[in-house]
């Protein structure tokens, strides 16, 4: 036999509105909106911690965060918003003095 699924109005409303309550919780939640590229980071060997005094926020490519320990991003990982000031990458490269 076949089955017709026809959701009734009441469904429809508990979805939507299970929907909306999520929104604030989607939206306040930092962790959703934190994003990594770990292919490039396994690539470069990204890791948390400096290599003597080679750090992320010492390299040209660093694109610091909101506040000087905050995470930030790199020119070099697109889309990746979680690289801490106090990382290393192979690509690591001296700002300018």
């Amino acid at each position: 036999m076949k089955e017709k699924l026809s959701p009734s109005r009441r469904q429809f409303l508990k979805m939507g509105s299970a929907a909306i309550v999520m929104i604030p919780a989607v939206a306040v939640s930092g962790n959703v909106m934190a994003a990594t590229n770990s292919q490039m980071r396994t690539a470069m060997k990204y890791q948390d911690k400096p290599n003597g005094e080679k750090k992320c926020a010492t390299c040209i490519q660093f694109v610091p965060g909101k506040t000087a320990s905050s995470a930030g991003g790199c020119k070099i990982f697109p889309g990746d918003t979680e690289i801490s000031p106090h990382g290393y990458c192979v690509a690591w490269a001296a700002k300018p003095k």
